[in-house]
Order: C-alpha cells, then sequence, then structure tokens
C-alpha cells in the first residue's frame, strides 16, 4: 500500500490485524512466563494432564509478559520513528532500531524513566516496562555499548538463541514494503545482538511470514515464500531445515505436545520458529494454538509468543479470547503503540507532511 490511498475498510482492517500481532504475541508470551523452561512432565505434574490451561503466576502475577514482549513493543516503536525521521531527510531504518533497542536496554537497569529526557519518547517513559523479565544474554551484551552490529560486522557472531526472532515481528507489519526488503530489515536488525547466520536468517524469515499473513495470505504460502526468500543465503540451510521440518509434521497426525517436541525445544532461533509456526499452522483456533505452542519441555514464552504474532495477525484482535486480553499486563501499552503504528502506516502524510505536521506526534515520537 506504499504511497497509495488507503479506504476506511482497508484501515480498520490492518489496524486490527496490528492489534491482533501484538496483543496475540503479548498473550503467547505471558502464558508461556510461568513454564518456560519446565519439562513437559513438570508442567502436567503441577497442572494437570493437560498442562497450562490459562494464565500461571509468573513475576508476582498473572498475565506478566517477559523481555519478548517488551523487545517486540521497543522494535514497534523504533520503526514508527524510522518512518518520521524520513521527512527529517534522515533515513535509515536499523540505526532507528537499534536506538530503540538501546532504549529497551536502558529499562533493564534503571529504576525508572529519566523524566528529564525529552528524546526517549512516549514507549521508554512507561514505567511498568522498567523490569527484568529473564532478557537473553547475548540481547544484553550486544545492546551493552553503544555500537551497532551490522551483518558485516555483527556482535555475538556464534549466537543464534531465539531472542532475534521473538522481537522481529513488527517487521511484517511494514505492508507497503516488498518482501525481500522487510527480510533485510529484520536481518540486519537481528546482527545487532546476534551475529550467527540462523539466528539472522530466522528473524528474516519470521518477519516475511508475518508480512505475508498481514496482506492477507495464507500461512501455508507466507512459509514457502520465506524459504524461497532464505535458499539463496549462506547458511540458510539450519532455517531451511526447521521451517520445512514445521510443514511436515502438519501432516503426520494430530497435533500435541510430543509432536510440538520434535521440532526442538525452541531455545535457538530455528527451533523457535518451528515451533511458533507448527501451532499456528495445526490451531483449530486461537486458544487452542496458543496452548499448544507453551505446553511443552522447552523455552515456552517464545514460542508462545511467536505463534501468537502469527494467530493474531491472521485473524486479527477479535479472535484472540477476551479473558486473556483483560488480564494481560501493558494491555493499554500495547493497544496504544499498535493503534500509533496503524496510523503511522496508514495515514503517515497527514502526522508530518507536506500539508503540516502534528506538534504531539512529534513529542510522542521525536526524531532527534
Amino acid at each position: 500500500m506504499s504511497g497509495a490511498v488507503w479506504g476506511r475498510a482497508e484501515q480498520q482492517d490492518f489496524r486490527s490485524r496490528v492489534r491482533g500481532c501484538l496483543l496475540g504475541g503479548a498473550i503467547g508470551d505471558a502464558l508461556g512466563a510461568g513454564v518456560e523452561s519446565d519439562s513437559l512432565a513438570a508442567i502436567r505434574q503441577a497442572h494437570g494432564e493437560n498442562g497450562v490451561t490459562g494464565y500461571v503466576p509468573a513475576y508476582g502475577r498473572r498475565g506478566a509478559v517477559t523481555d519478548d514482549t517488551q523487545m517486540t513493543l521497543f522494535t514497534a516503536e523504533g520503526l514508527i520513528r524510522a518512518q518520521v525521521r524520513r521527512d527529517a531527510g534522515a533515513w535509515h531504518p536499523p540505526t532507528d532500531v537499534h536506538r530503540a533497542y538501546l532504549r529497551w536496554a536502558a529499562t533493564q537497569n534503571a529504576w525508572g524513566p529519566d523524566e528529564r529526557r525529552k528524546d526517549t519518547g512516549w514507549l521508554a517513559r512507561e514505567e511498568w516496562l522498567y523490569a527484568r523479565r529473564a532478557p537473553g544474554r547475548a540481547c544484553l551484551t550486544g545492546l551493552g555499548d553503544e555500537r551497532m552490529g551490522t551483518l558485516g560486522s555483527p556482535k555475538n557472531p556464534r549466537s543464534k538463541d531465539c531472542g532475534t526472532v521473538m522481537r522481529s515481528a513488527p517487521f511484517g507489519l511494514l505492508v507497503g514494503w516488498e518482501p525481500h526488503l522487510v527480510f533485510q530489515l529484520a536481518a540486519e536488525c537481528a546482527a545487532q545482538t546476534h551475529g550467527h547466520p540462523t539466528g539472522v536468517l530466522a528473524a528474516g524469515a519470521f518477519a516475511v511470514i508475518v508480512h505475508g499473513l498481514a496482506r492477507g495470505e495464507a500461512l501455508d504460502g507466507a512459509v514457502q515464500h520465506a524459504l524461497a526468500l532464505i535458499a539463496a543465503r549462506p547458511g540458510h540451510e539450519e532455517t531451511s531445515a526447521a521451517l520445512q521440518a514445521a510443514l511436515g509434521a502438519v501432516r503426520q497426525g494430530l497435533p500435541g505436545a510430543e509432536r510440538v517436541e520434535s521440532l526442538g525445544a525452541g531455545r535457538t532461533a530455528e527451533e523457535a520458529l518451528a515451533v511458533g509456526v507448527y501451532c499456528a499452522l495445526v490451531a483449530e483456533d486461537v486458544r487452542h494454538g496458543l496452548l499448544l505452542a507453551v505446553n511443552h519441555s522447552g523455552d515456552s514464552d517464545s514460542t508462545g509468543s511467536i505463534c501468537g504474532n502469527l494467530l493474531g495477525v491472521q485473524h486479527g484482535e477479535t479472535a484472540l479470547p477476551p479473558a486473556w486480553i483483560a488480564e494481560l499486563e501493558g494491555r493499554g501499552t500495547i493497544l496504544e503503540l499498535a493503534d500509533d503504528f496503524a496510523m503511522e502506516t496508514t495515514q503517515g502524510p497527514a502526522l508530518h507532511g507536506p500539508g503540516g505536521t502534528s506538534a504531539a506526534w512529534l513529542e510522542r515520537y521525536p526524531v532527534d
């Protein structure tokens, strides 16, 4: 839709998909937060044969999210600011996303927002985000100084944990971009913390899958498109094999925890992507898919988050279980950011363009 005029129905559909993507990811994250790294046997012993069937306490409450949701929100905020900065003559989205990730890193070390700073924008002033929720080591070390990792000189070149994939859904919401550009941006931003080819390519593949769903494609078709895009990339073999395994598992019988575990524990980027994709492919509805994605021995919050991003962008916010939305930590912030992302995408020129500039918008998303 880049450069096109959005009709009202198109705007409403897109906003519902953005809300669904961000809320769905956060719900999946929160469902898995209380059982992350628990074995399937331990989950069933503690919660019954069906495992968790809703939120369980984590970080002192039900519905708490982890670093997966935190970083996803800062990805979305960085992309909004990149669009705003383009009108100021500065156009390098990886830099804007990197600055957003540095703002996230500050929330992991500070007690609360620095009210004296005016360049942080509104998201970094949300006090509830100032909480450590088991952030990955590579994310923390990759953002431990000001130097931005690049594809040519990445941070943590041997790391391929799932920290790249779990934060990359917002790249796929750039529906006006061509898929190969979405892939490239997600890959470049993954290299800011994880330099292993699998960590980079899995993030790019996930973004392309989300992008296809946001444009109305079927999930299996979006996965095939991602496979085609990464096939020519050096080091694609692990990511390609994982996605092929997810597609193959759909044809192997009824879904269950054991079949999910055959795809891996979800701690590495390609395994988390495979589990999230598989659970979204076989989901009878959002509830079924998300519970399947978190009831296994492994990184339950990340696989739940990835599955939730996919199901949410595919079906929109109204497909999400209302009771889970009601109890979700940070719901108001997530909705506010989702609506801002949708508005920037569909009506950006009215906020900062030749026709005038909204001072309130520039205060929310400053160009400095």
